[in-house]
Formats: C-alpha cells, structure tokens, sequence
C-alpha cells in the first residue's frame, strides 16, 4: 500500500498538472486543421488535436506526471529560482510576470522518478516561462540534474523546449552552452544512458548544446527544431526556405533524430528504452549445441549458381533476421551529420535477454523499398550512422551482431563528395579496437569495402549459398578482362564462396541452409542461423574487452599472411 508520503506526491504533481490545464480556453482551435474542440478532450489526447494529431504545448508538470510512475516525482532544486546577473532593466518584472503566467520560478523543472519501474532523474523545460530561454538557473539546474544522475548511477532524460538562450543574462547565458555541455561529457564517460526528447521548439543554445548530445535523440511530430530560427535564416541569405524546413520530419530524414514519437506513445517508448538499457545475463537456453559453426553440407553448387541463390528476391534480409532472432527491436536513425541513409537499418535489441545491437545492409523487398533502400548500396552517411552505433554499444557494454548482404557501397557522385572513403575506413579502424563481442553474418552478396565495414568480426559466419569477395563479379570481369560477360568464369577464379572463405581461413564458419536456398523456408533459415549463432555469442560473452580487442587484431593480422 502507497505511503502518505508517496500518496501526497502523486496528489500534489496532479493538482499542478490540473492547474496546467485550467489555463486553457473552454473551447480550442487547432491551428493545423482550424477544427475547434473541447478542452477536456484535447486533454484527455495529452493535449493532441483529435483530429489531427497536432501537438498543442503542454506545462513541465502535466508532461512529468504523463511519463512517471504515480507517486515516484521527487523534485529536485524546488526552491532555485530566477536570477539577474547583469541587473538588466526591467528584467525582474518579466521574471515575475512569467512566474505569475506559468506557475513555475524558472523554465524547467527537474525531478528523481521512476519510469515503467525504472529508476531516472527527468528534466522538463516549459516554454511558457519565457519561451523556455535558458539563464544562468536553467543552466545549473539542467547541471545539478546532470550530477544527480551520475552521482547516482540514473539513466537521464531531457524534455527540451526553447528559444534558445536568455537575452538578458548575456554571455553567461552563453556560457551554460559550454556548461550543461561539459556535464553531459562527464556524465557520458561513467557509460549512463542520456536520452534527449526535443519538443516544441527546441532552438538556439539549447540545440547547440545538451540537447544534441543524447545517447538517442527523440523528436515529438512537427516539433521546430533547429539552431538558427527560420526568420533570421531568411532574413540573412534571403532564400525562401523549403516546406517544413527544421521540423522534427526534416531532422529525422537528415540523420538527428533517431525517432519521431507521437505524445501518446512517448512513456511506453521511454519504457521499451530503458528496458534495452538494463544489463542482462546470456540464458542456458541451447547449451547442447555445438560450440563451434558447422562446415555446411557438402554441395555441387557452382560459384555462379551460389550467386544467383545469393540474390534471390524473396531472399530473407535483415529485416527477416531480426523479427526472427531477436525480441524488442528499437531501430535508431541516422548519421548526426547529414542524412538518414535507409540502407543501413541498425538498433538496439533483446538476444537471448540480452541488449545488443545489431547493425546490417538493407535492401528492400518491393520496388519502393528498394528505392528507398538505393538497392542495399550505403551511402558514407550509411556507415558513418553504423558507427555511431557500434561505439555507443562499446559504451554501454553490448554486444554487437551485423548483417551482410549488399553489392556494395554506392559509388555515386554524392558519395565521393561526402567521403566514402574515409567513412568505410574508420569503420575498419573502430571496428578493429572495439572491446565488446562483434559476430557478422554474411547472409547473401558480400561485396567490396562496402561489405567489409560491416565486417571487422571476432566470428565472421557465411550461409551457405551466401558470397563474399573483392567486388560484384560483374565488375571483376570487367576490370580485370575488360568483358563483363565472363562473370559465370570469375564466380569461379575469385573464390567467392563459404566453402572458399573458410579454407582461405576469411570466415569462421559456414551456416547451413533449407534445401534449394534460405528463401525456399525463410523461417527455417532463421532456424538455422541461430543454431550457428548462439554457440558463438554465449563463447564470446565470456571473454574480456581487452582480449577480444587483441585476439580480433590477431585474427586479421594473419589474413593472407606469407
């Protein structure tokens, strides 16, 4: 039974979410679809237009008690309220002004609270105190939470909403940039979870600073989010800017946001994240198999037949993989430079119990799909946002499993301008230092560098009908004997596949398939992989950072060695 305690908390967080609501018009006009409806069932939609699901802006408290366990808030920093450093005129009257109009004494509210269970420190910014600016007390308090977090071992989430910073606290506004900045970098380095949920809007100093930096950045939809505001943008270059230019869709497509979450879905979402974030144990389940991949079965299949086995359309792809493998999939979007790049799908997930994450080149299904996907061929975007992910696995402790199955990098103009090269090369370097277990997959064509930067393993495995080599034999044919049409002969010169690899000592071992091909049972593909699979994650679990670091050097240091 709640304590009196527990009970007046959970009571006194409603009735200042309800105060919230009360401030709102009996009736209310979405400004999207210009429908209007009543104020109780806007409310009772979490403040989402019926309609149209546009997000209306909502108080700190009303988002704190929608996202905590009832009973669990307790505030952290209540009594820290505004400051005017510079005595700037006629600052303290809008300071009182706001606090009159919001109810709260500063733009964020910060609190210890538990999420679905889960232990966390949650800091909520309220555009309504002076559009959500942050001073020289928003910046401390943002800090202190930071610190209460780390001090106590918390994962840390951020609702973001601001203009960016407060005009009237001057550069030591600014400085809170450099400061919530440098206590995120602490707070990272004890390998905590940070999540960052940009709002409406998230701008200025605030985007330039803490709410950049999550582990994963979510985006509520339509949320404006962007560092210089559109009309100084405007103003300055003159350019009309494209339709829904900085909103939370566009940061998505260009690789900043990991996922836009409707409002309504954002508790149960924080839930699935911190569910991926807790430790687990490798189970017993499987522990007659064998402790090393099988040999595959013996088959009279020529390099060329492999290969047309290896890009049948209906082939399972990673996708397939993991909806069949592993539980809890929580996909993470792009490269935090430029681009979402579709044809490299990666996240976190539950394998056996335990959060991984898994990484691997998509190609699509239908036409759209494979568009979308640019045919499985990744951009430097592409790898730039695998490897984002492989060091936050490295950070976090995760294992990390990769898929295979591309005919390359994409070799297009674009590319080239955004460094291909170099991006497919630190994949190479990271992936060869990193200290947690990488196991890859080749599950149809392995081509190129393209492949490779998805396949620095400690296990490198390889379905049977699968390929892996130096490029398409298309383009062997072509480069080497100048006539693409003998790609059938150089099928057979490049040793191509797992039967070659594994005697060239490439793969570690090879993956039977159902009979005729992975695509004529794709469940009993998935069968069997994890046969081959799970033997080589429970072995690898077990072995130390530094020595799988050493042992995957030595491992490539022998390749092809005189």
């Amino acid at each position: 039974m709640p304590s009196i305690s527990t009970k007046n908390r959970a009571r006194s967080l409603a009735n200042r979410a309800v105060r919230e609501q009360n401030a709102l018009e009996e009736r209310v006009v979405c400004p999207d679809c210009q429908r209007e409806s009543d104020k109780r069932l806007i409310v009772q939609e979490q403040y989402l237009c019926p309609y149209c699901g546009h997000h209306f802006p909502v108080g700190a408290y009303f988002r704190l008690n929608s996202v905590l366990d009832d009973g669990s808030m307790k505030e952290l920093d209540e009594d820290l309220g505004a400051a005017d450093p510079l005595q700037f005129p006629d600052y303290p009257k809008k300071l009182e002004a706001a606090s009159a109009r919001s109810g709260l004494k500063e733009a964020v509210v910060t609190a210890a609270g538990s999420i679905g269970g889960y232990k966390c420190v949650v800091g909520v910014m309220d555009s309504r105190f002076m559009m959500g600016s942050m001073g020289t007390v928003v910046g401390e308090k943002i800090t202190r939470a930071v610190e209460y977090a780390a001090s106590h071992r918390l994962p840390l989430i951020l609702f973001c909403a601001s203009g960016g910073a407060r005009m009237q606290e001057g550069i030591l506004s600014l400085m809170q940039m450099a400061k919530t900045s440098a206590a995120i970098s602490r707070f990272s380095e004890k390998g905590l979870l940070y999540v960052s949920v940009l709002t409406h809007p998230t701008t200025g100093g605030v985007t330039a600073s803490f709410a950049s930096l999550g582990d994963i950045i979510l985006a509520e939809p339509g949320a404006l989010i962007g560092f210089a505001g559109q009309r100084v943008i405007e103003d300055t270059i003159h350019q009309k800017l494209p339709e829904g230019f900085q909103r939370a869709e566009f940061q998505e497509a260009h690789g900043f946001v990991d996922q836009v979450v409707p409002r309504n879905q954002m508790r149960q979402t924080l839930i699935r994240i911190l569910t991926l974030h807790q430790k687990g144990v490798v189970s017993g389940r499987g522990a007659k198999r064998s402790e090393t991949p099988g040999n595959g079965r013996e088959t009279r299949l020529s390099g060329a037949e492999k290969l047309l086995i290896a890009r049948h359309w209906k082939r399972p792809g990673i996708q397939d993989y993991i909806d069949g493998l592993f539980t809890e999939f929580f996909e993470c979007r792009g490269d935090r430079q430029s681009r979402e790049d579709m044809a490299i799908l990666g996240g976190v997930a539950l394998y056996h119990g335990v959060p991984v994450t898994v990484i691997g080149t998509r190609k699509g299904k239908t036409l759209e799909e494979k568009m979308k996907c640019n045919f499985g061929m990744p951009g430097p975007e592409g790898y730039r946002k695998a490897l984002r992910l492989m060091k936050q696995a490295e950070k976090f402790h995760r294992p990390v499993i990769t898929f295979i199955d591309t005919t390359g990098a994409y070799p297009g103009v674009e590319a080239e301008e955004k460094g291909q090269g170099e991006a497919i090369a630190r994949n190479l370097m990271e992936m060869s230092s990193l200290k947690v277990p990488v196991i890859s997959v080749v599950t149809g064509e392995g081509n190129s560098g393209g492949a490779l930067a998805l396949g620095v393993a400690d296990r490198v495995l390889m379905q049977e009908n699968a390929v892996y080599a130096i490029l398409s034999p298309e383009g062997f044919a072509s480069i080497l004997w100048k006539d693409a049409s003998r790609s059938g002969e150089a099928c057979e010169a490049m040793k191509m596949t797992a039967k070659d690899l594994l005697g060239l000592g490439v793969i570690d071992g090879i993956v039977p398939e159902p009979e005729g091909g992975a695509h004529e049972d794709p469940a009993k593909a998935v069968e069997m992989l994890e046969e081959a699979l799970y033997p080589q994650f429970a072995a690898l679990m077990k072995q130390s950072g530094s020595r799988l670091k050493e042992s995957r050097y030595r491992k490539f240091r022998e390749m092809g060695r005189p």
